[in-house]
């Protein structure tokens, strides 16, 4: 049995089979997601809807992401392309020099990085630089995606999105979305285990906000036992999102509150990773909820 002892981290687990609970397998780290995981995020983007610009700089970019695996993030995900509705894509060779040195200088510390991306040569490049994981908001459709991950051991993420970040939230509509979002996800992580990608590599993403009214992301939060249901680990990322700006009235940079008790809502209804903007808050949330499921 190897253990990994990485700074900062404290969701690396053993590497055993006999391990408890349900394991989560990103290349050298496994994540044991009996409690809930929490990815904090870091756009090294000039126009993300939240933190657009603030850590485009690397130096920047490299302190916040220490700054919130101190805090208690278990993985940092990269992104170096905005997928707010209504971004334009970015070169190719844009994000590769936004991404590259970011993954290598964190994987180089022993920090479970993940890069959210949806061309596959960022992310062979990701890989190669030291990424665990791959998340991904196309759901690996895109030609070469599976080539390029499956035979790499990295964790993967699976997004439902309906059309793309130019026109998603035009006019997102629904027969049935919580059957539709689900038997899509679950098609998608077929692809992958039939590409030769194991079960417990995989998580799945309902996608909120992306191509989504609010009433279809309450529904989606409210029936999460249902894509829970499928065994695969669920991923949601709620954190400051427009449809909480709705239900309260806040601005972006006051949805704290707001971004927390919508994970938890999410959490208890079985969520087991929270991509977040605020790693401090959503731990220390995370903490006191924990305990008191514990002592129940």
């Amino acid at each position: 049995m190897t253990e990994l002892v990485i700074p900062w981290v404290s969701a690396i687990v053993p590497m055993s089979d006999s391990t408890p609970g349900p394991l989560l397998h990103c290349g050298r780290f496994t994540f044991d997601l009996t409690r809930p995981r929490v990815m904090g995020i870091l756009n090294v983007t000039p126009n993300s809807f939240s933190d657009g610009g603030r850590y485009f700089n690397h130096g920047r970019g490299l302190a916040h992401a220490k700054r919130m695996i101190l805090d208690g993030a278990d993985i940092i995900d990269i992104g170096g392309e905005s997928t707010r509705p209504g971004a334009e894509p970015v070169a190719e060779a844009d994000e590769l020099a936004r991404v590259v040195p970011l993954v290598e200088a964190l994987a180089a510390s022993g920090i479970a990085v993940s890069v959210d991306t949806r061309k596959p040569v960022v992310m062979r490049a990701a890989i190669k630089a030291g990424a665990a994981m791959i998340n991904d908001v196309n759901a690996l459709a895109a030609p070469a995606a599976l080539d390029a991950v499956a035979d790499s051991g990295v964790g993967i993420c699976l997004m439902h999105m309906q059309g793309d970040p130019r026109s998603m939230q035009l006019a997102p509509a629904y027969q049935d979305v919580i059957a539709e979002v689900r038997d899509f996800l679950v098609a998608r992580a077929n692809a992958c285990r039939a590409a030769g990608i194991a079960r417990n590599r995989i998580v799945v993403d309902p996608g909120y906000g992306f191509g989504k009214r609010l009433a279809h992301n309450l529904t989606l939060v409210r029936t999460l036992p249902a894509l829970a249901a499928t065994g695969y680990p669920v991923m949601i990322g709620v954190s400051r999102k427009s449809s909480l700006g709705e239900l309260t009235g806040r601005p972006i940079d006051e949805r704290l509150a707001a971004s927390l008790a919508a994970a938890l809502a999410a959490v208890a209804r079985g969520a087991r990773l929270l991509r977040v903007h605020d790693v401090r808050e959503t731990v220390d949330a995370l903490k006191v909820w924990t305990a008191v499921d514990e002592a129940a």
